[in-house]
């Protein structure tokens, strides 16, 4: 299982390929893949976005995304977990997060990997300010899923 978040920003598909190549667990034993990339929109409760800075608790998130990741495993059939999340400065389509998991079976990849971005948005410290034409807000809640 790989957490990592960074200020940095990412191509999620090369990400993913390249951790692929480094698992202890060959690809080979991994029947399914199931992957979430989430990027910014361009909007936000009817109001048009043009940047956002997203904040978080250093040592406390990564401590949120590897409990995510661990409880994954212990409820689904899983191989390996990636979980790759910016911060900082953001641009709509950038890349925000990716999540990745591989497991022997689909079902098993997809609801672990739905479970992981559930939980990293309901639980993990991230705060997002928006940039509005208007002005900037804090974003008080998520989206619905």
């Amino acid at each position: 299982m790989k957490v990592e978040v960074r200020s940095e920003g990412f191509d999620p598909l090369a990400e993913v390929a390249h951790y692929q190549a480094s698992m202890a667990t060959p690809p080979s034993a991994c029947g399914a893949s199931a992957l979430f990339i989430g990027t910014m929109r361009d909007f936000n409760e009817g109001n048009s976005v043009q940047a956002m800075t997203l904040e978080h608790y250093p040592g406390m998130t990564e401590q949120h995304l590897h409990a995510i990741s661990e409880e994954a495993a212990r409820r689904w059939d899983i191989e390996d977990t990636l979980i790759i999340h910016r911060v900082g400065r953001l641009r709509p389509a950038d890349p925000i997060v990716v999540v990745a998991v591989w497991a022997a079976h689909r079902a098993a990849a997809f609801d672990a990997c739905r479970y992981l971005i559930e939980e990293l948005k309901a639980r993990a410290p991230f705060w997002k300010k928006e940039q509005l034409a208007s002005g900037a807000r804090w974003v008080e809640k998520n989206t619905a899923s």
